[in-house]
């Protein structure tokens, strides 16, 4: 496979003359962070809106979690899809038609009269998402220069801040004025589109040149890692994600409802805490990948998601200021483990970085959309409190990263051989 092993010795580096710092191509990193900000910001607008959805649409909370079901199926079971695929048939322009079905879903929602057209928006703005996050998490590894924590710390704290932003939009421009201004944000996907371009020019070039390295003898390094090994990895990683995602889920969702049912907020002010959440986790975001290149992925992704377990067992009790500091600092501790989590699962395989993107990412989107369904037909049964009691245990499950085992070490013992 010629042309995989041109893009591996791209992505390690290979010409021994030219140092990593000089390669890293930081333009392409900020301007897929930037594309990702924007499409997570029409992402995450989805479910800052859900109050006026319920009201409107009159909709009940497990219907609410019915749409969150449909939105992350679509957005996590064709990421591993289109990961696979272009792994094997790379397209510099899947970006932008990624940009445009998200719009086509937020143009549809905005106007949807009832729960089956709401359905359909959200099954759009899934396919959107599902073609972006493989695709620029692989075109953010090959931009890296070798620094690829710090690159998807870089790419993914673009996403984490446009979702903290979502709800600061829809509270100042969705929710004063109705449902239809939910149209308003499909128009970001034109500056996202704008953004991509010189994106996509670079990966065309690169794409060139790695077409016409695969002719050449190739020096590639095989991994000695047993088969065994990488799959009970994996299995970990795995676990961790879910371990994260429920409990993200239980706040991105419903948060909002949580503060009105509890403390008596209005919609805008519960959406403006829920902005301080996803804010404070792109923050943590932005640490992790730098923090995992220096010191090892493995005790970034430890701390991450244990750490936040005291946290989380305190917010259930406490008032709303506290509520609010308890949950800053968890989106703070526990959003770090991602971008750590990626680069681990990257660096096992490192010849499908796509696929590898699309399954973390998938099931990420998976596992938050099927928490919501089920949290949501709890909270309709037990009442929303009854829901953050049961899931602040969830961060205690990151004990399993101690299995975890050391990559740096276990990939020191690797051969090179020359193909063509």
């Amino acid at each position: 496979m010629p042309f995989h092993n041109a893009l591996l010795n791209f992505m390690k580096g290979a010409k021994e003359t030219t140092s990593a710092a000089n390669t890293t191509a930081f333009g392409i990193l900020l301007a897929l962070s930037l594309a990702h900000m924007l499409n997570d910001i029409m992402q995450s607008t989805i479910s800052s809106v859900y109050p006026i959805l319920k009201d409107g649409m009159g909709l009940s909370f497990g219907q609410i979690g019915l749409i969150t079901l449909v939105y992350q199926l679509s957005a996590s079971v064709f990421q591993p899809v289109f990961g696979f695929y272009l792994d094997k048939r790379p397209n510099p322009w899947f970006l932008p038609a990624g940009m445009f079905a998200t719009m086509t879903g937020l143009l549809i929602l905005a106007f949807a009269p009832s729960l089956n057209f709401a359905l359909a928006a959200v099954l759009f703005a899934g396919i959107g998402s599902s073609i972006l996050h493989p695709e620029a998490s692989r075109l953010t590894s090959m931009a890296s220069g070798g620094k690829r924590g710090m690159a998807q710390s870089v790419f993914q704290v673009g996403g984490s801040a446009g979702f903290s932003f979502g709800p600061l939009f829809a509270a100042i421009i969705i929710s004063p004025y109705g449902q239809r201004n939910i149209a308003f944000a499909s128009l970001i996907a034109f500056v996202a589109v704008i953004g991509l371009i010189p994106v996509c020019r670079w990966y065309s070039k690169k794409l060139k040149e790695l077409r016409e390295e695969a002719s050449k003898p190739q020096a590639v390094k095989h991994s000695l890692l047993p088969k065994k090994t990488i799959i009970f990895t994996i299995g970990i990683l795995l676990v961790l994600i879910f371990t994260k995602y429920v409990y993200i889920a239980s706040i991105s969702s419903y948060y909002t409802f949580f503060l009105i049912e509890k403390f008596k907020v209005s919609v805008e002010h519960s959406q403006i805490f829920l902005f301080a959440f996803l804010f404070s986790s792109a923050m943590g975001t932005l640490l992790g990948g730098p923090l995992g290149d220096k010191f090892g992925r493995r005790y970034v992704i430890w701390f991450s998601i244990l750490g936040a377990a005291p946290f989380a067992l305190l917010m259930p009790h406490a008032n709303l200021f506290w509520t609010c500091a308890l949950s800053m600092g968890i989106g703070f501790i526990i959003s770090s483990a991602f971008p750590a989590i990626l680069v681990y699962g990257q660096e096992l395989l490192p010849l499908k970085l796509g696929l590898v993107s699309g399954l973390f990412f998938g099931l990420a989107f998976g596992i938050a959309g099927i928490a919501s369904a089920v949290l949501g037909k709890i909270a309709d049964a037990n009442g929303i409190e009854y829901v953050y009691n049961m899931c602040s245990f969830m961060p205690l499950l990151g004990i399993v990263a101690y299995f975890l085992p050391r990559v740096r070490t276990l990939q020191a013992a690797s051969k090179t051989v020359y193909e063509k």
